[in-house]
């Protein structure tokens, strides 16, 4: 799995116990998934269509650095599922797992496109 982004945890994204919020998390999840797959979909018109369950191990607080990891499981026709891990940059504990986030690819009248992509692409190769 690679780590793509970090995040600091600041006082405004705490819940009243002092430790980060889920909904915060959730969505910083959700657009590092969503600038992922429109990377490797090379395509800006991406929805999240699914997330599975929500595996909290751990908490975060106000200054930790977070560290969001992403990696593809497999690609639909016109979607691309991934798995993401978030945990500490620090101590490297897991702070949450969620096993399936489906996005997925869409033409400019919002509808499920195929994508043609069968496996990950990084940006060097296409530099090429």
């Amino acid at each position: 799995m690679r780590f793509h982004t970090r995040k600091w945890v600041k006082p405004e994204d705490l819940n009243p116990n002092g430790t980060l919020f889920g909904g915060r998390l959730l969505e910083w999840i959700d657009e590092e998934a969503a600038l992922y797959a429109i990377v490797q979909l090379e395509n800006s018109h991406i929805v999240t269509k699914f997330i599975t369950e929500i595996d909290f191990k751990s908490s975060a607080k106000e200054g930790d650095i977070i560290e969001i990891g992403l990696e593809v499981t497999t690609f639909g026709n016109a979607s691309m599922t991934l798995r993401s891990e978030v945990r500490n940059m620090m101590t490297r504990e897991t702070i949450i797992t969620i096993e399936k986030i489906v996005m997925v690819n869409l033409n400019a009248k919002g509808q499920p496109t195929p994508h043609g992509k069968t496996k990950v692409e990084f940006i060097s190769d296409r530099l090429k």
